[in-house]
């Protein structure tokens, strides 16, 4: 990897097709107008990260050691900072960041960020997330410090809803099934009050457009992408685009 530029790393394989959606959309977001103004990306994705809900809810391994391995192998080949495209494992950040030794981009923050952007005087929030996602408290704590209200959907529609349509998502099937829960899952947030629904979940946005029309809905997975491109990207003085 060239050292002249700065690199972007990508932490994934959770899952998988959240991670090829993550950097797809990284290059089309990409302001570049030839194969050389794109940013030098690392990527890192083992789908055997031990499931970080499982872990957070005490029904499995720690998923820590694996993506510590990955972060430093990240960090070793010249990754600038890194990007985890799993919400959920943005609970072990902190314990990644300084094992590792590496910058790890606020996937929460940024979603936040981006939905205050997209609804001004935003006050209250909806998450549509996974367990592990909603016990760890990552919403409400990073949206505290910005006065925003996260707002969860009833445990029942957690598991009824949410949780299906993520393993659809996972497992390649039955996605229309998966959208159309989604959005009865947005309609619960909408009634208590919710401004906007954040996809809080990298399976989410894939299928997230039947929610969209029943509240605006902000990508956490684009809310990264654009985190990446504003930490790290920059013309080339040396082309005209």
């Amino acid at each position: 990897m060239r050292r002249d530029r700065p690199a972007l790393g990508i932490l994934g394989g959770m899952g998988p097709l959240a991670t090829a959606d993550f950097y797809r959309r990284l290059v089309e977001k990409t302001p570049a107008g030839s194969d050389q103004g794109h940013l030098p990306v690392l990527m890192w994705a083992d789908p055997a990260v031990p499931d970080r809900t499982a872990a957070l809810l005490g029904e499995g391994p720690s998923p820590v050691p694996a993506l510590v391995e990955g972060a430093r192998w990240l960090q070793r080949a010249g990754a600038s900072c890194v990007a985890v495209p799993c919400n959920t494992a943005h609970a072990y950040v902190e314990q990644l960041s300084k094992a590792a030794g590496v910058e790890v981009l606020d996937m929460i923050q940024a979603a936040l960020q981006a939905a205050a952007e997209k609804v001004p005087g935003l006050e209250r929030v909806g998450i549509l997330a996974t367990r592990g996602t909603r016990l760890a408290g990552l919403y409400e704590r990073a949206g505290a410090r910005l006065d925003i209200e996260a707002i969860q959907v009833p445990a029942r529609v957690q598991h009824e809803y949410v949780d299906a349509a993520i393993r659809a998502v996972k497992g390649g099937v039955d996605l229309d099934g998966a959208e159309q829960r989604i959005a009865a899952a947005a309609e619960t947030l909408k009634e208590q009050g919710a401004q906007v629904a954040i996809a809080a979940c990298t399976e989410i946005p894939l299928v997230s457009g039947a929610a969209a029309r029943v509240l605006p809905v902000v990508d956490s997975t684009d809310a990264l992408v654009d985190a990446a491109l504003g930490r790290l990207w920059k013309p080339d003085p040396s082309r005209s685009f």
